[in-house]
């Protein structure tokens, strides 16, 4: 007897690899109308990474902007003052290290975390993220709620913080 093999469906290995789609954490309420709900800025080259991550976020109570470029991220990042950036490190037209490092040296700028979401996790990646201004590294394909966790804390870390010492 010939053995086929199964091909999975495309959805299959969008949910294996990105796992992004599927935040199970309670959503928190929206706020009201009155109320800014936070924005995020998604850059990255991956539409269908970008889409689920959006889609979840939207649901989680955030507002998202997307660039699929470098320097798209640095035009929006500046125009629209994002609460946080979650930045892909392999862009098509500069790396995600040269824009952090941008971000993290302009006065406008520097205030705003950055999450890097990336398929590499070789340990001088991760502290050179670090050295040029990530909050946070998370590999992909990564667990959404961790994910959203982050984000939340580092939302909550640069609101929290008002500069002045007691």
């Amino acid at each position: 007897m010939r053995k086929v093999a199964r091909r999975r469906p495309p959805e299959a290995d969008l949910r294996n690899s990105l796992m992004v789609s599927e935040i199970v954490e309670k959503p928190e309420p929206t706020p009201p109308a009155t109320e800014q709900r936070p924005t995020i800025l998604i850059v990255d080259d991956d539409p269908v990474l970008v889409e689920s991550l959006s889609r979840g976020l939207n649901r989680q109570g955030f507002d998202t902007l997307s660039a699929d470029s470098g320097k798209e991220g640095l035009a929006r990042t500046r125009s629209e003052h994002p609460a946080l950036i979650v930045l892909d490190l392999l862009l098509p037209d500069m790396d995600g290290f040269e824009i952090c490092r941008e971000l993290d040296e302009a006065s406008d700028t520097c205030g705003i975390p950055v999450i890097i979401l990336s398929g590499m996790e070789r340990p001088d990646i991760i502290r050179r993220s670090r050295a040029v201004g990530c909050q946070y590294f998370v590999r992909k394909p990564c667990d959404p709620n961790a994910l959203l966790v982050l984000i939340r804390q580092a939302i909550n870390e640069v609101n929290g913080w008002s500069g002045v010492e007691d």
